[in-house]
């Protein structure tokens, strides 16, 4: 029975917090709607983008409708008829239960409503740098909880605020190319429209939106979206200059498929600290015994031994058969020599793979 009560008091109280949020963004013509997950609730509403001190306040009315709360179970208490037993029992739990929630809630720390208030603070201050801003302050804030409470012994209340610096890291890194350009309408426009006309197999218009979304955004995760896609229609097209190029400015932050790409082209062009830096994550996505052979060539143009002998052996297990023409090039030349790649080769003539 007891915990019965206990669930019964989280429920109430999270829906009555998340009532304070969802009744001003009603307020503000939203339209909200309210979802429980796995560490309480979440209120979400549709329509334009709001002012920042209206964001602030639907946040904002969230933790005081906890503390409303609260106080109304505090003066509750002050009557008699229940002021003894169970009924006491429950309105001392919603009191303490409610403020230490919205105490905690308003800590200045991400997914938390204190966190969100920052943001919009800062946000309004900054701009976009301003999340970033307050991801970081975020995570060190709960770096330092998480380790005081690990410190005091209360490992799980450490746990969470641990989660919530992992969270708060992953966020900041997804957000570091954000820039002002991302919240433009008329550049998320131009690049849903450049992704209908590409869907539609339109590949020509799609790559003049691209090219009209690079010069207009300059920077930011739009500008690197539309970059790599014009790549890969540069690629495919056979203008491997111009892909080489374009996926050369956005290297250190591309998708898959742009990496198959700059992986091909680096070693065209003799880029071979690059392709032996994208070889693991191009072999992961495709097990070839090509791509192995040609980050062997890199390896051992970089003389890294070891390196071009391990992706020989998984270019001899892709390929199924022997490798004579591809060891006897020139690439491997600068590795030839060395004592550990000849006892390599006299073992591939044992195998009679050479």
């Amino acid at each position: 029975m007891g915990t019965l009560i206990w669930i019964g008091i989280i429920f109430f109280s999270v829906l009555f917090h998340e009532l304070g949020h969802a009744l001003t963004a009603m307020i503000f013509k939203r339209k909200p709607r309210i979802e429980l997950v796995a560490l309480g609730g979440l209120t979400v509403h549709d329509g334009q983008h709001l002012s920042s001190w209206k964001q602030f306040l639907i946040v904002l009315n969230g933790p005081l409708f906890g503390l409303l709360l609260a106080l109304l179970a505090w003066l509750a208490m002050k009557l008699s008829i229940l002021s003894v037993g169970i009924p006491m029992q429950i309105l001392r739990d919603i009191t303490i239960i409610n403020v230490f929630w919205t105490a905690v809630n308003l800590l200045p720390i991400m997914p938390l409503d204190g966190g969100q208030m920052l943001r919009i603070i800062l946000e309004a201050v900054f701009g976009t740098k301003g999340l970033q801003y307050s991801l970081i302050v975020s995570v060190v804030l709960s770096i330092g909880i998480s380790l005081a409470l690990f410190f005091f012994q209360d490992f799980l209340l450490g746990a969470f605020f641990f989660l919530f610096a992992f969270q708060g890291f992953e966020m900041w890194k997804a957000t570091r190319g954000i820039a002002d350009s991302d919240h433009k309408s008329d550049l998320k426009e131009l690049f849903v429209k450049a992704e209908e006309e590409l869907l539609a197999g339109h590949k020509e218009q799609a790559m003049q939106h691209m090219l009209s979304l690079r010069l207009q955004a300059k920077k930011g995760l739009l500008w690197k979206t539309a970059t790599q896609e014009l790549a890969i229609l540069y690629y495919e097209g056979g203008n491997r200059e111009e892909a080489y190029a374009l996926l050369r400015e956005v290297e250190r932050d591309i998708n898959d498929e742009a990496a198959c790409a700059l992986h091909d082209l680096a070693f065209e062009h003799g880029n071979y600290p690059l392709v032996v830096s994208l070889a693991p994550r191009v072999f992961r996505i495709m097990q070839e015994g090509a791509i192995a052979l040609r980050s062997a060539y890199a390896s051992a143009q970089l003389k890294l031994v070891r390196e071009a002998i391990g992706w020989l052996e998984a270019s001899i297990e892709r390929e199924d058969g022997t490798i004579t023409d591809a060891i006897g090039s020139s690439l491997f030349d600068p590795i030839r020599t060395d004592p550990l790649f000849s006892d390599f080769l006299h073992s591939l003539k044992l195998k009679k793979l050479l």
